[in-house]
């Protein structure tokens, strides 16, 4: 009788370890491999989902006019206004900047001036010292990529390497491709790299150490370069919140700031 029970038990375990050595493990069976299009769409809908972000952190800004770091924090109402407050040593206020698609202020605490008129792209590179749009720069700091004008188009290639999605576009008309590299485990935006034909690299955006919210990985760091301006602007965030109601986002100015426009 003993010697059942001894075999029952060694069939027992045999069988747990055949099972569990057949069933899949739970890495695979949570990814799943998209074609472009669905993929283009899942992008483009969690980057719609951040309505709002709020991130604290340090900002490294290098471009051939500047080179500076510091504490920051910013805030994001989308689709059209974006602040940012920069500080020094211990807290002490240096800049706060408002910038919405139609106006914008710029708050200079140390030297007690404020700078207000209509935003243009000369304006945008002129306080953030890198080439970008306002709506690039909204997706930059949120750590996201716009492919609103990818939802219609197939792309020219797309392949899996190394467990990233490999996608690119190339616009023969605009002489350039754009190339993404995207996780297939959490569908995160790892880099996107704009290529001028022939092969030279305009700009590059690399994103990293993503954290989920609301089911959509945000990096907390980022790196945005254009290359052909020689412009840099690495973010490390420490603190993201995203989503919360955010009722009226402003600058003040005290009375005796002189106002200058731009």
């Amino acid at each position: 009788m003993r010697n059942v029970k001894i075999l029952w038990t060694v069939l027992f375990f045999t069988l747990i370890i055949v099972f569990a050595g057949c069933a899949p493990s739970v890495q695979e069976l949570e990814v799943q491999i998209l074609p472009s299009d669905r993929l283009v769409k899942k992008l483009e809908a969690n980057r719609r989902k951040i309505k709002t972000f709020v991130g604290t952190g340090v900002i490294n800004i290098e471009s051939k006019e500047l080179t500076a770091k510091g504490n920051f924090e910013i805030t994001i109402k989308k689709p059209d206004t974006i602040k940012v407050s920069i500080y020094g040593p211990w807290g002490i206020d240096l800049a706060h900047i408002l910038v919405t698609k139609n106006d914008f202020v710029f708050y200079d605490v140390m030297n007690s001036k404020a700078y207000q008129g209509a935003v243009n792209q000369n304006v945008i590179k002129g306080i953030f010292k890198v080439d970008l749009s306002f709506d690039n720069l909204i997706d930059a700091f949120a750590g996201s990529v716009n492919l609103t004008e990818k939802l219609r188009l197939d792309p020219t290639s797309y392949d899996i390497k190394d467990d990233n999605y490999a996608m690119i576009y190339a616009d023969s008309l605009k002489k350039e491709k754009a190339i993404y590299d995207i996780s297939t485990k959490n569908l995160s935006i790892k880099q996107f790299r704009l290529i001028r034909f022939p092969e030279t690299l305009a700009l590059q955006s690399t994103f990293s150490d993503f954290k989920m919210f609301d089911d959509v990985p945000l990096p907390y760091n980022v790196l945005v370069e254009n290359k052909l301006m020689g412009q840099k602007i690495k973010i490390e965030y420490r603190n993201i919140v995203v989503n919360e109601e955010i009722d009226e986002v402003n600058v003040n100015i005290p009375s005796d700031v002189e106002l200058i426009e731009w």
